[in-house]
């Protein structure tokens, strides 16, 4: 009876690991999608883009978020810190300062943004991760060519 018992439990201990294996690579390990090749959901001018945000929040937090928004506009600045890049295009100056599109992009393409002088009309894709009252934000992005 004690060899029985030990034998379930050996085998529910290796079904455990199995499953724990399982998990580790096909959730924990799972690769990260790559924003800067995948095609855009929306393509939108970033004035439209903010004041759709501004009118109407909750409307167009459950359009855009989580999905890919391909931005145009004029660059405002480019702000640069130790870790991040990131691409204003400021539409208004609200209480708080600058209100707009923040593009946060992915390491590889930050120099590319550095080079572009303020004023200049791009395009940028990036996951849009929602609207802070302001500014929207996108985040993982890359200059669209």
């Amino acid at each position: 009876m004690k060899k029985k018992w030990l034998i379930i439990i050996g085998g529910l201990a290796a079904a455990g690991i199995v499953l724990a294996l399982l998990v580790y690579f096909f959730v924990y390990n799972k690769p990260h999608k790559d924003y800067s090749k995948a095609k855009p959901d929306f393509e939108v001018e970033a004035i439209a883009f903010f004041e759709e945000f501004r009118t109407n929040a909750a409307a167009s937090s459950a359009r855009y978020n989580g999905k890919v928004i391909a931005i145009t506009g004029q660059l405002s600045s480019v702000e640069v810190t130790d870790e991040q890049v990131v691409a204003l295009f400021e539409i208004d100056e609200g209480m708080f300062g600058s209100e707009g599109v923040r593009c946060v992009l992915i390491p590889e393409k930050a120099e590319t943004l550095i080079s572009i002088p303020p004023g200049s009309t791009i395009t940028i894709k990036g996951h849009c991760t929602g609207y802070n009252e302001t500014d929207v934000i996108l985040e993982h992005c890359s200059i669209a060519i």
